[in-house]
């Protein structure tokens, strides 16, 4: 029974139904091929969606967004590892805008059981759901999603051109498939004979997709190793195009200035600027102004100059304002309450009751690369170049604003200097569609200031916690929060595919109500605020507050009970899921961790449950002549399958410094309906010393493989407040936290 199992789990068909977990389901609309959108030209062969060969060498088509995550190199490797492809011979390029390219595994986070639970059934639920994806065309990058939706999908696709090339080579042979062997790119016959797959592509892509079973993990070659990345030479040698490099022939620039309070034009008077050495227009966006020039700088400094008269805010004009609305959510009837374990309205004799309110800020994307795109419009025909996280949707929005088919809009999507969410948005790649329509025939470099960047963001919404708990023997008896904050995933999805989904809003309480913790009487409401200036997703999303107002209370939990911080957490842990409990362990004994600290010295820890991976940090702090100063940090994190090491490192590593920043020094905020943070200086990032040394573990205890690349967030920046309050005994409960501490500079 077992071996039928095991044979059940590894054995898909290709081609005629769909894959996903190994099952096939839906009705043939929701589970049919989707078209393959590559058009080989001479020489060339596809052989599925992802697999394009010609006398080169074979390219492997990686439709996830590239932006410093090591996605394009782990995608590349699930299919090469199938199909037998020396990495160094390895190509890689991003898929064009296709349904064939959506994302499997984003439409099945939307499910709202804990994730460490879910039965079998609900796995398979979420694959179904996932298949929806292709009927939305959601090419998406994003929700730490791209391993999961390519873990089995690329593995299958690689073992498929694996197989088709290997039949073409029998044919050709005269021999039994079975007698074939592929290495390094090649088919070997018994004799030694070696085809090449150039040699065979026009032949294989004629050949059906057959039944194929994937490799048992211990017979992998690449995948389980740290790869040399595909895009490191061209970013170590400058060589790397990201979108602000794009250069084409006859190319102009532009530069914009929009409404600062997201509302319309009043007036204006272009007048002078439109007379400025090197400037060639000035085109009015509506509810802007944008200025052609011969380059960036005379574009930008003309636009500057014009004199405009703007409409107010269209939503509240202050942060106060919009903080009022989001206490004012807390009266109102909850949107959802997802977890509601025992009764935590009546508790034990002799318990002691805790309670407290948190609270964050609006945050911004502030990408390293600020928002830029070009544009080429000939009349009828669009050509794009940006970096993006959506490029269906990016291409049907601009489809629209050119007033043609989105077959007539051509997407190249390039590296991006950072994305977190903000370039999974497409209102940039809209505005510069509107500047090259004003200018026919020429391609436009459209380049937002940072200051444009930084006031036009969609913002990671504030949030506010009030939570009670109580704690009876050492231990937590009671943990009941309520969260209040605006509705993400109402304005983005909106903007993205036209209609907001109804029931509860998983991302209010996502990171608060599905945290591993064994206490008997759990329950987390959400409530939703009415809020609206422009919100997105930002890096972890919900989890990215939720982890804060969690594991700081679990914190005051622990000092009421007299409880040792870590200890108390194992405790819980245990008996509810052991991977948290791993995760624990292992930061624990990373540290030398023994729950006390010298004088001057604090440390903090912190566990989130997030996008399916248990990641815990320990931080310690010191204080230097009055400053805080952050000198170590462990981080652990099981993901299920580690792909690749020294990505998930760096992904662990970076997404801990990008929570860092934020609990640190960056808070977004209105007056005027206008932002007051307008670059690096008014809304600061990490720097580089103030990072603390990290190191990291890796574990391997989940059955499934979950996301990496967002889950170092969550847990940063409740592990710092620990530590400061381990240092200083001051509790703090809002970021940032350099309003109530001097950090080390």
């Amino acid at each position: 029974m077992s071996r039928i199992g095991k044979i059940a789990r590894r054995t898909f068909l290709f081609g005629a139904v769909a894959v996903a977990g190994g099952a096939a389901f839906g009705a043939w609309y929701v589970t049919r091929p989707a078209p393959n959108p590559l058009k080989p030209g001479e020489g060339e062969a596809s052989l599925n969606a992802f697999v394009l060969i010609d006398g080169e060498g074979v390219t492997l088509v990686a439709p996830r967004a590239e932006m410093g995550q090591g996605t394009m190199t782990t995608w590349a490797a699930l299919i090469a590892e199938e199909m037998d492809l020396a990495w160094e011979d390895v190509r890689v390029i991003h898929g064009p805008p296709a349904q064939a390219y959506y994302n499997s595994a984003l439409m099945g986070e939307g499910q709202t059981h804990k994730g460490y639970d879910a039965s079998a059934f609900q796995h398979s639920l979420g694959e179904m759901m996932g298949v929806m994806g292709k009927v939305f065309s959601m090419q998406v990058t994003g929700g730490s999603t791209a391993m999961k939706d390519g873990y089995e999908r690329m593995r299958v696709t690689g073992a498929a051109a694996r197989e088709m090339l290997k039949t073409a080579a029998a044919k050709r042979l005269n021999v039994g498939v079975v007698e074939l062997r592929t290495e390094n790119g090649a088919v070997i016959a018994p004799d030694g004979t070696s085809i090449p797959y150039t040699d065979l592509a026009a032949e294989a892509a004629e050949v059906e997709p057959p039944r194929i079973e994937l490799r048992e993990r211990s017979e992998w070659r690449l995948l389980g190793t740290s790869l040399p990345r595909v895009d490191m030479l061209g970013k170590s040698t400058g060589t790397a195009q990201f979108g602000i490099d794009t250069r084409l022939p006859g190319m102009r620039f532009a530069a914009v200035r929009r409404s600062p309070t997201r509302g319309g034009m009043k007036s204006y008077d272009a007048f002078e600027a439109g007379r400025m050495p090197g400037v060639e227009k000035v085109v009015d966006l509506g509810d802007g102004l944008a200025v052609i020039a011969t380059n960036t700088w005379l574009a930008q400094q003309a636009v500057d100059a014009i004199e405009v008269e703007w409409d107010p805010a269209p939503y509240p004009e202050s942060t106060e304002a919009m903080v009022a609305a989001v206490e004012a959510a807390f009266d109102t009837e909850p949107d959802s309450v997802l977890r509601d374990d025992g009764n935590p309205d009546r508790l034990p004799a002799g318990a002691t009751a805790v309670e407290a309110e948190y609270r964050v800020p609006f945050l911004a994307h502030a990408t390293m690369e600020p928002m830029n795109a070009t544009a080429w419009f000939d009349g009828q025909h669009l050509r794009l170049w940006c970096g993006n996280q959506g490029p269906t949707f990016l291409r049907d929005a601009c489809a629209a604003e050119a007033g043609v088919d989105p077959s007539e809009v051509e997407v190249n999507v390039t590296l991006m200097g950072g994305g977190f969410g903000r370039r999974g948005e497409f209102d940039y790649a809209v505005v510069a569609t509107k500047v090259a329509k004003a200018m026919p025939g020429t391609p436009v470099n459209v380049t937002w200031s940072r200051e444009e960047d930084m006031t036009h963001d969609y913002y990671r919404p504030p949030a506010i916690a009030r939570i009670t708990g109580a704690v009876a023997d050492g231990a937590p008896v009671a943990f009941d929060a309520r969260v209040a904050s605006p509705s993400i995933a109402a304005q983005a999805l909106k903007r993205w595919v036209g209609f907001a989904p109804g029931g509860p809003d998983k991302g209010i309480v996502d990171g608060i109500y599905n945290q591993p913790y064994g206490i008997p009487n759990y329950r987390v409401a959400g409530h939703k605020a009415d809020v609206v200036p422009p919100l997105g997703f930002w890096r972890s999303v919900g989890a990215s507050f939720n982890g804060f107002f969690h594991e700081c209370f679990m914190d005051e939990l622990a000092v009421a009970a007299g409880a040792d911080p870590l200890e108390m957490r194992l405790h819980l842990t245990r008996d509810e899921w052991l991977p948290a409990f791993y995760a624990l362990e292992a930061v624990r004994d990373m540290s030398g961790w023994t729950g006390k600290t010298e004088e001057g010295v604090g440390r903090g820890l912190a566990m989130v449950y997030s996008f399916g991976t248990p990641t815990a940090i320990v931080i310690e702090v010191r204080d230097v002549d009055g400053a805080v100063r952050l000198t170590d940090a462990w981080i652990a994190a099981d993901p299920g399958v580690a792909l690749d090491p020294s990505i998930i490192e760096a992904q662990l590593t970076g997404a801990m410094a990008y929570g860092l920043s934020a609990a640190i020094g960056e808070e977004i905020t209105f007056a005027g309906g206008v932002v007051d943070q307008k670059n690096f200086p008014d809304y600061e990032p990490l720097r580089m010393a103030q990072m603390p040394r990290t190191q990291v573990t890796i574990l391997e205890n989940q059955e499934r493989l979950n996301g990496i690349g967002e889950v170092g967030t969550p847990p940063a920046a409740p592990a710092l407040a620990n530590a400061l309050f381990d240092l200083t005994g001051k509790r703090v409960r809002e970021l940032p936290l350099n309003k109530a501490f001097d950090f080390y500079t």
